[in-house]
């Protein structure tokens, strides 16, 4: 057996989650592995879709320009019951929201996030398999079988399984994943179709017996290139082995996921495009295809000790609204600021315990809302448009009452800590000639974010002097994330912009001892809403950590670092 490698972190899954993570991590300084047990990335557009707010983690990473230079903006879907048009559901959010809805194959995906982590340092260690691992009080001791067949021992502070929902760090960790599983089986083919259905738009198209029953659906999302879909339909009589009673054969489970052994021919689905597409097609260039099984699953727990899952390893779930891939990214990046925090000594291990807290609860709601949405049509959804459009991007996910979300403060109805810190427009400079969005300001950074808004450059300057005083001076055991007393402050660590009242001194970003903004348009005090002057903490996942009074800075940055350090 090889001899011992140490790294702060292992990763186990190559996949959208595992990159994420793995960007995420060496952008905030730490060191890991990466390792996926396939040589290659796989060419399937299995998770296409992309939501809004991934864009936005993705922008703050300095990802997203080139993800919208290669994705397929998603503007609608319509929906056809027997024939006829039943509704057309436009993706539209409010327009503050800066990004909109996009579709891009995995695997491109992927490509564009293994560059941008390869320029971090780091590659994925292709072919190299997660056979066992075992966790003490100080690490991780993980078996490896590499590329060349041979295995390695690896000591890793953490591991983090991303290895998809037939995970072996789940499995090895013991975790319950409970939940159900679909009988149907379906097809999914990548595919041309030369019909002029609206651009950017996808469809479902179902016919229902008499009795409300649907018996037969097509489903088609676009991909970029000119008529290209991702279909999926229930998979024909004579490719399905299923029993008369629909369950599957010879007692086998069903299990979820692509399937290696049968592959549809195009002639299959050119045959339910003519019996449900609301114009006739031809079908070609079938890029590939297969069946599909669908169950919807979640572990009882995201963590045990220094191990974590994330992704399709902790929930899993029907492909309706491109759910999945995008909460498992958002896993990723949840996990690993704190990680990171943890990792450097700037906070307390106790931290870690918020993943679980703050995630498995979005994850709950995800798998409900999916399996309601493939059993009934996202048409039949209680929610008013803007609340479900706000909740297919994944914007109002919120960790309110959470464990690191402090009390309320300000107007009821203002972003509170725990909620996503909502983008705005129209801030700018005296040198720019042109306005910022909030996203701008965001960008590249990977610590927390104090932004402190007044009329008064007075009250702003005396309030980031008290920021830079507390992060100096803050006595912590394991270290501070707001800086340390026996360090300089990190350059991610805290970093303090004000921003000034479309009313303020038209001089006063110049003469301010961190970097000013005039909210020229209104816009960040419509979207935030503050009571006077306001101090608001961003965490680096983008999601409120404090909001307070600017008089209270310095109490209020003491009291987000208690909670960061608090025993658990």
């Amino acid at each position: 057996m090889a001899h011992t490698h140490s790294t702060d972190v292992l990763i186990a899954g190559a996949g959208p989650v595992g990159l994420s993570a793995a960007a995420e991590l060496r952008r905030n300084g730490v060191c890991c592995r990466l390792v996926d047990r396939l040589p290659a990335r796989l060419p399937y557009a299995k998770a296409v879709g992309i939501q809004p707010r991934t864009l936005e983690l993705w922008d703050r990473m300095g990802l997203a320009r080139t993800v919208l230079e290669a994705a397929l903006a998603m503007r609608g879907q319509l929906i056809y019951v027997n024939g006829r048009e039943q509704a057309r559901i436009d993706l539209t959010l409010p327009p503050e929201v800066p990004y909109g809805f996009a579709a891009l194959p995995q695997y491109e995906t992927e490509r564009i996030l293994e560059a941008y982590l390869a320029g971090l340092g780091t590659v994925i260690e292709r072919g190299t398999e997660l056979l066992s691992f075992a966790q003490d009080e100080d690490g991780v001791t993980a078996r490896l079988r590499t590329a060349s067949d041979s295995e390695e021992e690896v000591r890793a502070r953490y591991l983090i399984g991303c290895d998809g929902a037939h995970s072996t760090v789940r499995k090895g960790l013991g975790l319950a994943f409970e939940g159900g599983a679909f009988a149907e089986e379906y097809l999914l083919a990548d595919v041309e179709a030369d019909w002029d259905l609206p651009h950017g738009y996808g469809l479902r198209s179902l016919h229902r017996t008499d009795d409300g029953a649907t018996d037969d659906l097509l489903v088609c999302i676009p991909l970029p290139g000119a008529g290209r879909y991702r279909m999926s339909t229930l998979v024909p009589p004579e490719l399905s082995p299923r029993t008369a009673e629909g369950g599957p054969a010879r007692g086998e489970p069903v299990t979820h996921g692509l399937e290696g052994g049968r592959a549809p021919e195009l002639s299959h689905l050119q045959a339910v495009v003519d019996r449900l597409a609301p114009k006739a097609a031809v079908l070609s260039r079938m890029r590939w295809s297969s069946v599909f099984r669908i169950s919807h699953r979640i572990v009882d727990r995201y963590a045990d000790g220094r191990v974590f899952v994330a992704g399709d390893a902790a929930h899993i779930h029907p492909p309706t609204g491109a759910q999945g891939m995008n909460t498992g990214i958002q896993d990723a990046c949840n996990l690993a600021w704190k990680l990171a925090l943890v990792v450097r000594g700037e906070a307390g291990p106790a931290l870690l315990a918020s993943y679980d807290a703050e995630r498995r609860p979005v994850g709950e709601e995800v798998v409900g809302r999916t399996v309601r949405h493939a059993t009934d049509g996202i048409e039949t959804d209680p929610d008013d448009p803007r609340t479900l459009m706000l909740h297919e991007a994944q914007l109002l996910v919120s960790y309110r009452g959470g464990p690191l979300a402090d009390k309320p403060s300000g107007p009821a109805d203002a972003p509170q800590p725990g909620d996503r810190a909502p983008d705005c427009t129209g801030l700018t400079t005296p040198v720019a000639t042109y306005p910022l969005r909030l996203l701008d300001i965001l960008r590249g950074r990977t610590g927390h974010v104090l932004l402190l808004y007044a009329a008064d450059p007075a009250a702003l300057a005396k309030a980031a002097e008290a920021a830079t005083r507390a992060a100096e001076q803050s006595p912590v055991a394991d270290g501070s994330a707001l800086g340390t007393p026996d360090a300089p402050v990190r350059e991610d660590g805290l970093q303090t912009v004000a921003v000034l009242a479309r009313d303020a001194t038209p001089c006063a970003p110049d003469i301010l001892p961190v970097p000013g903004y005039r909210d020229t348009k209104g816009e960040f005090a419509r979207l935030y809403r503050p009571d006077g002057p306001t101090g608001l903490l961003i965490r680096p996942d983008g999601q409120l950590g404090a909001r307070f009074p600017l008089a209270d800075t310095a109490a209020a940055l003491s009291d987000y670092r208690t909670a960061l350090s608090a025993p658990a």
